[in-house]
């Protein structure tokens, strides 16, 4: 699966080393479900997030690596632009973001918004023949512009709300092996 990046989670992460983040700021346009994998998701404007979950009613909730998809607004416009009309939701993502170029954060990413936080896990995936937006389209931006979380801590997400991404984990926040945000040692 070229183009395809995972975070492993490994433990023994050397953790004591703390870079500058760099932080960038995006607005949530959308947050939508599906209760069907496979399918085009639904804007549902706010959706309760559970710790190490995903998102309540949400087809792809679960205990795995891919609890939450992210895709950026602005690819959803420039493909829109090409005469597709694709509405939120459309390529199964739950969260569209304006702002920010989700397929060039990093894996391990931490994003924020709210008492939510999520982090990065795979950049892309492998879309399956059966995808409802590639069968009507012809075509699918996931594969090379989406991306995967996991939850780290839960709470709820709206429309309008900001979310803020940190490439290089945060100065004031750092993430426990067993995937708790905590406060760093100061």
């Amino acid at each position: 699966m070229q183009g395809i990046r995972t975070h492993p989670g490994a433990p023994g992460t050397d953790r004591g080393r703390r870079e500058k983040a760099k932080v960038i700021e995006g607005i949530i346009r959308a947050v939508c479900t599906s209760p069907e994998k496979g399918t085009e998701k639904t804007n549902v404007h706010s959706a309760s997030f559970r710790t190490d979950w995903g998102i309540e009613g949400d087809a792809h909730a679960g205990p795995w690596h891919r609890q939450v998809s992210l895709l950026s607004y602005q690819k959803v416009q420039a493909f829109n632009l090409q005469g597709a009309c694709v509405s939120d939701g459309a390529f199964g993502e739950n969260l569209l973001v304006d702002g920010i170029d989700c397929a060039s954060l990093p894996v391990g990413t931490i994003l924020r918004c709210g008492t939510v936080a999520l982090q990065v896990t795979q950049i892309g995936k492998e879309c399956h023949q059966a995808c409802a937006i590639r069968r009507r389209v012809g075509t699918c931006i996931m594969p090379h512009q989406g991306i995967f979380a996991r939850v780290l801590s839960g709470g709820t997400i709206r429309e309008g709300d900001r979310i803020t991404a940190y490439e290089n984990g945060t100065d004031e926040e750092d993430v426990s092996e067993s995937g708790v945000v905590q406060k760093a040692a100061e």
